[in-house]
């Protein structure tokens, strides 16, 4: 059967790869072993795709950035091992603010999701459909994000989160909380989802000590912080949050209890 798909003679492809008809890959491109690329899939310059990664029909990996500072500099976007991108999910390669797109290892982003340039996602990390992230969001691992999201430029969602679908986030979302409402705030523990990546019930009683006194103490952040500090004994879980809290750039989310 002839050949259905295009694929640059300078790209690297891995052993083991399928790629399906109509699918175009460009030149710079990247790829590990043992793929699965559906499909009217395109993979612009600038993509390194990891091993065991499935790209389904219509997704445009490593395209220009959406910004009009970008002024053509060389940029990458990765996308890492075991990852999944659903249809018509894009993911578009870095500026020179950062000078990538990061997608993690094992992570599913499902059907019409937007992965802006300078994005860093972590790992583990489940997107649900039609998801928007704009340039330069962090999302760290094992994150959940509903689905229909929209998330501000800069904003930082922390570790283990679960943000409810149809979300408006423009403040960061500290780790190991769920966040929903409008809007968007604390509305208690990702207890769940903690037990279900390995937590136990010690490291959630000492997380939700935390939060606490952060979200349920009458005191703004700042104050909050300092009680935490004076209160709880020093500890791993603790100080993660207390430097999350305290490197924020946008502020992070209020509770709505």
């Amino acid at each position: 059967m002839a050949q259905m798909y295009s694929v640059h003679p300078d790209a690297r492809i891995g052993n083991n790869v399928h790629i399906g008809d109509f699918t175009t890959i460009y030149e710079d491109v990247e790829i590990g072993d043992n793929c699965t690329i559906y499909g009217n899939v395109t993979i612009f310059p600038g993509a390194r795709i990891g091993s065991g990664v499935k790209i389904f029909p219509g997704a445009v990996i490593s395209a220009i950035p959406q910004d009009l500072k970008f002024r053509g500099e060389k940029t990458l976007a990765f996308v890492g091992d075991g990852t999944t991108l659903r249809e018509c999910v894009t993911v578009n390669r870095g500026t020179a603010a950062k000078g990538k797109t990061v997608v993690g290892q094992n992570c599913l982003i499902m059907a019409y999701s937007h992965v802006a340039h300078d994005c860093l996602i972590g790992n583990r990390v489940i997107v649900s459909n039609a998801c928007q992230f704009a340039g330069e969001v962090q999302i760290d691992d094992a994150a959940v994000i509903g689905g229909g999201s929209l998330i501000h430029q800069f904003c930082h969602l922390g570790r283990n989160i679960m943000l409810q679908g149809g979300a408006l986030v423009n403040k960061d979302i500290p780790p190991f909380v769920k966040a929903a409402r409008e809007p968007i705030s604390y509305v208690g523990l990702n207890s769940n989802g903690l037990h279900r990546n390995g937590f136990t019930d010690e490291q959630i009683k000492e997380i939700a000590d935390v939060y606490r006194l952060m979200y349920l103490s009458d005191l703004n952040v700042t104050n909050a912080v300092k009680l935490i500090q004076e209160k709880l004994p020093q500890s791993e879980l603790r100080d993660e949050i207390i430097h999350f809290v305290n490197s924020s750039t946008r502020g992070v989310i209020r509770s709505a209890i």
